[in-house]
């Protein structure tokens, strides 16, 4: 169980990143370019990881203990279904966020993305 629960626990964290300052923000190489396309697929992405973080943590906080493997697992496969149904993978995703972490610039771009009204 805890490989599931820590699996499932890491995506949720990765939706999080937004609200933790960057820790080298100052000490930043030159990084590779992120094309708008993948920007906008990871804004996406982390909307939806967003909203299933929300839903499976409540689910794992109500849940039986004998439940709340079943509904990691059904969580990793709904977050890794967010990202690849965006065209990213799990991945490209995860060095995305890891970017937007210590780039600035990236992070700023993925901010704006993600404050755009809905269409």
């Amino acid at each position: 169980m805890r490989l599931s629960m820590k699996g499932f626990a890491a995506a949720m964290l990765s939706a999080a990143w937004l609200c933790v300052p960057p820790a080298n923000a100052q000490n930043q190489s030159a990084s590779p370019a992120v094309s708008d396309t993948k920007l906008d697929a990871a804004a996406a992405a982390m909307e939806r990881v967003g909203n299933l973080q929300k839903t499976y943590q409540q689910q794992l906080a109500t849940a039986a203990p004998a439940d709340k493997e079943r509904i990691a697992d059904e969580g990793n496969k709904a977050l890794k279904k967010a990202v690849t149904d965006q065209g990213l993978s799990v991945d490209e995703y995860t060095s995305i966020l890891d970017l937007a972490q210590n780039d600035p610039a990236v992070r700023d771009k993925l901010i704006q993305r993600l404050q755009r009204p809905a269409k």
